[in-house]
């Protein structure tokens, strides 16, 4: 799978990432974010798209990951509505990204703030044109909401 990988300051690498067809957590393949959050490797191995070599990158100093939305659905308890919110991340580098962070969390705990409490280490951003931000939150400096 094609992707997009960020580093601190902005340096960028597009690289394949090779994921497992299955999945014990659910139906259909592993995701880029089921490797950055739950597979426990502090490294993952992705073919550098430029230089046709295998990189291993270490996953906590990696920034953000972009990858087609298509690769990263949203999957929403159909029985609950999800919240949304447009916000603005600022990384602590100055880098900036627009976008929708959409969850479902019980009322009693769905404010944003109990979700980005809550969240796994690389949180999803839906942007505008049609793609997934996976946002290491060790990077942000703060999550800015924005008027519709």
């Amino acid at each position: 799978m094609a992707a997009q990988f960020i580093l601190p300051g902005g340096s960028s690498r597009q690289v394949a990432v090779f994921l497992a067809e299955a999945t014990p957590a659910r139906a259909g393949g592993e995701r880029l974010s089921d490797l950055l959050n739950d597979s426990g490797s502090q490294f993952i191995p992705a073919l550098d798209a430029e230089t046709e070599t295998m990189t291993f990158v270490h996953c906590e100093n990696l920034a953000m990951a972009r990858v087609a939305a298509e690769h990263e659905p949203n999957v929403v308890d159909p029985f609950n509505i999800p919240t949304e919110h447009e916000v603005e991340v600022r990384l602590m580098d100055g880098q900036r990204l627009r976008g929708l962070i959409t969850y479902v969390l019980p009322e009693a705990h769905s404010r944003l703030t109990d979700y980005l409490n809550s969240a796994p280490p690389f949180f999803p951003i839906l942007e505008e044109a049609g793609q997934v931000v996976l946002v290491n939150k060790k990077h942000v400096a703060y999550v800015e909401t924005l008027r519709r």
